[in-house]
């Protein structure tokens, strides 16, 4: 499908249907708009590339997920509001403090594999030569150089992958927890996970149902972390039921 332009050229994406988009659809980190294409067939809906990804460009500055619902929010005034925010992984991110700023404009959510919350169990701590190198270089012993070096090494594939502007936002955000924005959301919930999701796993979700004012939790068996490629159809089903709530 052809891309379309929103919020002044500052975002690109698809929208489907002829109508004012009912749907707005929020990527994962390093993906883009066309995950969504099998779960928005036949909808009136918008999936954009988020600052950064596919060919929107990157942010001007750093920021977490605050400073990305601001960015998109120009989407919401094209819309037919109140609307349905799907968000998978890092658009999940977004959604919700979208939702926490725009309440009015938010019909219904549907969430699937989004780090809410912080793990339960946290993973272990960094590589101890990491570790000595960070601390060497906080004492001065060490160069710009040579902790990025370490960083490249060890870190994610996501923060190999990213540079500049994008490696320092992936920092804000992973250490980013949403209680507050969860515990604000009147909308009801959907969330559709993989039980299989490693990235963001199924007591994530259900922690964060808990604290959620009206949640739905579906767990998928045998699906990873990327439903929104995985398992169309089951977001596609929460995504019809949110709107039949419309209705």
């Amino acid at each position: 499908m052809a891309l379309s332009s929103f919020a002044d050229g500052s975002l690109f994406g698809t929208r489907f249907g002829t109508a004012p988009p009912r749907v707005v659809a929020l990527h994962g980190w390093g993906r883009s708009h066309q995950d969504f294409a099998s779960s928005l067939e036949g909808l009136d809906a918008v999936s954009v590339d988020l600052p950064g990804f596919g060919v929107s460009p990157a942010p001007s500055e750093v920021g977490g997920a605050s400073m990305y619902a601001n960015l998109v929010a120009p989407i919401l005034d094209i819309c037919d509001t109140p609307v349905i925010l799907v968000g998978h992984s890092f658009g999940g991110r977004v959604a919700v403090h979208l939702a926490e700023q725009r309440p009015a404009a938010i019909g219904g959510i549907v969430l699937t594999g989004v780090p809410l919350l912080h793990r339960a169990h946290r993973r272990g701590r960094p590589a101890l030569r990491y570790r000595f190198g960070r601390l060497l270089h906080r004492w001065g012993l060490a160069s710009d150089g040579f902790l990025e070096g370490l960083r490249d090494k060890y870190g994610s594939a996501d923060y190999r992958a990213a540079s500049g502007v994008m490696r320092d936002i992936l920092v804000t955000v992973v250490n980013e927890s949403y209680e507050q924005q969860l515990r604000s959301i009147s909308a009801p919930v959907d969330l559709v996970w993989g039980d299989g999701d490693d990235a963001a796993p199924p007591e994530i979700a259900a922690r964060a149902e808990a604290l959620l004012a009206d949640a739905r939790l579906t767990l998928l068996g045998g699906i990873d972390h990327f439903v929104p490629t995985t398992a169309p159809f089951a977001l596609r089903e929460a995504i019809d039921r949110r709107l039949g709530a419309l209705s």
